[in-house]
C-alpha cells in the first residue's frame, strides 16, 4: 500500500513538473534547454564513434560546446517559429498540416542550417570568405537530409502534438540528425582546424 502511494506520488509531481516547465511562462527556457542538451549529446555520441573509427584520438570538450551553442541558438528560432505557424495558420486538418509542412521546410530549415553554420563560424574565428566556402560545399548535404527526415516527423508533429511540445519531439527525432550534423560539419578537413582551435585555448 505504500509502495502505490509513493508510486503515485512521484507519478504527481512528475505531472506537475512538466506542467511547468512545459507552461507558458518556462516554455521557452525549456525548448532552449532541451535544444542545448540534445546538440551536446548528438555530438559527443558522434566524437565517440570517430574514436571508435580511429579518426579522432580525444573527445574534444569544446567542440562539444560549440555544438551546443549552436543547439541554443537553433532552439530559439525553433520555438519562436513554431509558436508564430501555430498562430498564423492554425488547425489540424491534412491541408493545413501539409500547408504548415511546406513552409517548415522552405523557410524554417535553411534558416535553421544557415544559423547553425553562422553561430559556429563566430565561434570558431572563421571568415567570411571561409565560411561561405564552407556554406557551399556542406549546405545541400544537410537541407537534402532535412528533406529526408522532417516530412513524414513534421506530420505527425503538426497533427498530433499542441504547440508547447513540439521542440521536444523535434529534437527527440532530430537526435540521429544531429549526429549527422556533426559529422558533416566537423568532416575530415575540419579536424586539423579543430586541433588548432582546441591548442589555442
Amino acid at each position: 500500500m505504500n509502495i502505490a502511494r509513493g508510486l503515485n506520488l512521484v507519478i504527481h509531481r512528475a505531472g506537475t513538473i512538466k506542467d511547468r516547465l512545459f507552461s507558458r511562462k518556462y516554455l521557452f527556457y525549456t525548448n532552449v534547454g532541451i535544444s542545448i542538451s540534445l546538440s551536446a549529446t548528438g555530438d559527443i555520441l558522434e566524437q565517440h564513434y570517430e574514436i571508435l573509427k580511429g579518426e579522432w584520438q580525444t573527445w574534444s570538450p569544446l567542440r562539444t560546446q560549440h555544438m551546443a551553442i549552436s543547439g541554443m541558438t537553433v532552439g530559439v528560432i525553433c520555438h519562436h517559429w513554431y509558436n508564430y505557424l501555430d498562430a498564423k495558420i492554425p488547425g489540424k486538418t491534412i491541408s493545413i498540416v501539409m500547408k504548415k509542412l511546406v513552409l517548415d521546410q522552405l523557410i524554417c530549415s535553411p534558416l535553421y542550417i544557415g544559423a547553425f553554420f553562422l553561430t559556429l563560424g563566430i565561434l570558431e574565428n572563421t571568415s567570411w570568405t571561409d565560411l561561405k566556402a564552407e556554406m557551399k560545399e556542406k549546405f545541400h548535404k544537410l537541407y537534402i537530409a532535412e528533406w529526408i527526415i522532417w516530412p513524414p516527423a513534421q506530420i505527425f508533429n503538426f497533427y498530433f502534438l499542441p504547440t508547447r511540445f513540439r521542440v521536444l519531439y523535434d529534437n527527440t527525432i532530430s537526435l540521429g540528425y544531429d549526429v549527422y550534423t556533426s559529422q558533416v560539419k566537423h568532416g575530415k578537413k575540419e579536424r586539423t582546424n579543430d586541433i588548432k582551435i582546441i591548442e589555442s585555448n
